[in-house]
């Protein structure tokens, strides 16, 4: 069987450990008790492992109201994490984590961070919060191109690859 050419490139993708605070801006939810939560239709992001952590719905607006982002556990569900393109309220427990280079600011750079950070998760339980501080010392593997910074073309041509061979195998299935 012939690789394609971009399975060849992908072999020779150089990789370099980076501390998270370096390639993200991380910001803290807001705690909103289940006593002051108003029913909606907007999601409320908790420390939940399922659902894309979303744990209800509400109208209360607070000042972690956001969207197009990674919202990472610290609390509860240590270290799991999903891409919120929505908009939604974020919980005290859940970090918000926007890449500081707004062209990797996309559904697939983030889904590419969203599995580098899950290499961390045995590393974090009860006791070893991992918290805004850990976070951001927190080092992870990403590639690299010719001047040895973090590839996020690389990243979203990936996860796009991913993608369209995962609804492939969905079409298949059907027909």
């Amino acid at each position: 069987m012939e690789q394609s050419n971009y399975a060849l490139s992908c072999m020779n993708i150089h990789w370099e450990e980076f501390w998270l605070e370096d390639i993200v801006d991380i910001k803290s939810g807001v705690r909103l008790t289940k006593a002051d939560q108003a029913a909606g239709k907007r999601p409320f992001v908790g420390s939940s492992d399922g659902d894309n952590g979303v744990t209800g719905f509400v109208s209360n607006i607070n000042s972690s109201l956001d969207s197009n982002l990674l919202g990472v556990n610290y609390n509860g569900s240590v270290v799991d994490n999903f891409y919120h393109p929505y908009e939604c309220v974020f919980s005290d427990d859940v970090k918000r984590l926007y890449f500081k280079d707004k062209t990797a600011r996309n559904k697939y750079c983030y889904l590419f961070l969203k599995q580098c950070i899950l290499k961390q998760k045995s590393k974090y339980a009860y006791g070893y919060k991992f918290n805004a501080t850990r976070m951001n010392r927190q080092k992870i593997m990403l590639p690299i191109n010719s001047t040895g910074k973090v590839d996020y073309d690389f990243t979203r041509k990936y996860m796009v690859i991913q993608e369209i061979k995962q609804l492939y195998e969905v079409i298949k299935y059907i027909v």
